[in-house]
């Protein structure tokens, strides 16, 4: 059974506010050192991501399932580019676009992307201890 902590929609200049709430509701969830700071580092990665490439807004849900924290943040930008297929190996040089999902990708447990004209929805999800 899942249980909702929070659904928030965001914009352009909110990220570090819903950063610190998303820290509040994890960290109570029992996410702790390491685990809660790689969380937080992809829920800023895939909110930023949203706001700067999904036309500058998003939503973001947050919830347990399963043993789980899951984050879930979704856009109605125009998708990814024809021809992504989500990479699991590093951006190439110093490049700093790129690195939000392959950032995400290596420190959550479960990532999942739909992405189509309407928009993109990433899902992830972090262990409770």
């Amino acid at each position: 059974m899942d249980r909702q902590l929070l659904r928030v929609s965001f914009a352009r200049g909110h990220i570090t506010g819903l950063r610190r709430t998303v820290t509040e509701h994890a960290a109570g969830e029992g996410l702790a050192g390491g685990r809660l700071e790689d969380f937080v580092l992809a829920v800023n990665e895939v909110t930023t991501n949203a706001v700067v490439h999904g036309g500058g807004h998003g939503r973001l849900r947050l919830w347990t399932q399963d043993g789980r924290l899951w984050c879930e943040v979704a856009d109605d930008g125009p998708g990814l580019p024809p021809g992504w297929v989500g990479d699991t190996r590093p951006p190439r040089g110093f490049e700093f676009q790129g690195r939000g999902l392959w950032l995400t990708r290596m420190v959550c447990e479960q990532l999942m992307i739909v992405s189509g004209p309407r928009g993109t929805t990433v899902t992830f999800a972090s262990a409770k201890p």
